[in-house]
């Protein structure tokens, strides 16, 4: 591969992840230039592996079609060498093939193991069904799958240090995904996923259909129990910090801002997350990566 055409792939991730971070985007900010273009990339190819699964102008079928030569791309672009990228070339569109040239670039540095992408296409495929948790076990591999992964591939891109970094890692990944679910609930309903367990609305006596309305004791109840278990994740994913360098702290430290900042502000809200979405003012993820720069530690949890 010649450093033009790296050059050009690098390029487009860059490009993409400004137009579509919303708030990872922002924490990349406080980055190195080298670490930077390297978290572009990763971004790129969770932006690709999302947007296959949220095309709804195509049938499931079609989307579980497209993911899994996404994900038949990624591996022969991964381990197939130069007849990889061939092939890569003849049987997807031009914007994928430049965002995978970048992940191999990627993989062959910093060692990312294919697992671990792969479990993120896996993950998003899974979604692709009307979803429905049982238990809070089952919920929590999703997370991993869509978000732990996530978190281990950024850890070898930040290095650490300590063999509980990963686990702390990955509970990162959870505390960030269960306060997209909170978030995202009166979306998801409309569309017919639900992510809380069934379990948990057993529990408190929540029917599906007060969560459907955000309304009754039982929903509340839930809610409070829901953010309270989001926060836990976030308190052990805070054990990460002394594993990381500066510029793994600064990030992180940005992420946990923002992310703990739409969970802060869903429960300034009473928990209403129908009538218009949660999300931060551009001013606010700017001063969240700002603070970050400043001050790489996470923000204590009220």
């Amino acid at each position: 591969m010649t450093s033009d055409l790296l050059a050009e792939s690098i390029r487009h991730c860059r490009s993409l992840a400004r137009r579509a971070g919303q708030n990872f985007y922002w924490s990349f900010l406080t980055l190195p230039r080298p670490l930077y273009r390297e978290m572009c990339v990763l971004y790129a190819f969770m932006r690709v592996t999302d947007d296959l699964g949220d095309d709804e102008r195509r049938s499931v079928e079609e989307r579980l079609e497209n993911l899994a030569a996404w994900r038949h791309g990624l591996r022969r672009m991964l381990e197939g060498g130069t007849g990889g990228e061939g092939e890569c070339e003849k049987t997807l569109p031009r914007e994928q093939t430049l965002v995978l040239r970048a992940v191999r670039d990627l993989h062959l540095r910093r060692h990312l193991p294919t697992e671990l992408l792969l479990d993120v296409i896996d993950g998003v495929a899974s979604d692709l069904t009307p979803r429905r948790f049982d238990t809070f076990a089952q919920l929590e591999h999703y997370c991993y799958q869509v978000a732990g992964a996530v978190g281990l591939c950024c850890i070898r891109l930040w290095g650490f240090r300590g063999e509980a970094a990963p686990a702390h890692a990955v509970d990162c990944g959870t505390a960030f995904q269960l306060t997209n679910i909170l978030r995202d609930l009166g979306e998801d309903a409309r569309r017919g996923r639900l992510y809380l367990p069934q379990e948990d609305l057993d529990r408190f006596g929540c029917t599906r259909g007060e969560l459907e309305q955000g309304a009754g004791t039982g929903f509340r109840r839930l809610m409070e129990f829901e953010t309270a278990r989001a926060r836990e994740y976030y308190r052990r994913g805070a054990e990460l910090f002394p594993c990381l360098d500066r510029s793994g702290r600064t990030i992180l430290a940005a992420m946990f801002r923002i992310y703990g900042g739409l969970l802060d502000e869903i429960e300034r809200r009473n928990f209403d997350v129908f009538s218009r979405r949660v999300e931060l003012s551009g001013w606010s993820k700017f001063r969240a990566a700002l603070g970050a720069w400043l001050r790489p530690t996470p923000v204590p949890s009220p």
